[in-house]
């Protein structure tokens, strides 16, 4: 119980560290990164804003996944993991990694169709296979919430 206790304190610290690190890069070090490098390289320049975009809004779904994490967690330290309200925080994470994943596979198929060489594409299909896996365990790990909850409220009924 005390090395629970002192590992959810711990995720917590670097969760809230995570979280400024990503609103540093989403508000200063993705778009001016996109800029210097649409002025270095004019023939890129029609890309900045949806590069932007795109960077702006990938980082968003991650910080929707540490927001839920957070929630989780104050969860998991008040001993309410196992109820229905746990299914929402859970459901935010699978919705915002199918987000990402939706929008790192429309990235895939516009680069796959003008690259000219496979580098890009391989890296994209890499991080779209990763993205893949991940939402796949999410949604086993949701269903086997779904039945620790439902066996728990069934316990509770009986006791």
């Amino acid at each position: 119980m005390v090395t629970e206790k002192w590992a959810v304190a711990a995720l917590r610290v670097f969760l809230v560290v995570l979280f400024g690190v990503l609103v540093v890069f989403q508000t200063l070090s993705l778009p001016g990164g996109i800029a210097y490098h649409t002025q270095q390289n004019p023939h890129d320049a029609p890309l900045r804003w949806p590069l932007t975009a795109i960077a702006v809004f990938l980082v968003l779904c991650v910080e929707v996944v540490l927001v839920a994490t957070w929630k989780l967690l104050t969860l998991v330290k008040k001993d309410r993991i196992f109820t229905p309200a746990s299914l929402k925080w859970v459901d935010a994470i699978v919705w915002s990694v199918a987000a990402a994943w939706l929008v790192v596979v429309g990235m895939l198929v516009f680069v796959g169709f003008n690259a000219d060489d496979p580098g890009m594409p391989m890296l994209l299909f890499l991080v779209t296979v990763a993205i893949t896996v991940l939402g796949l365990v999410l949604v086993v790990m949701r269903a086997l919430l779904r039945q620790a909850t439902a066996l728990r409220s069934d316990l509770e009924a009986v006791i």
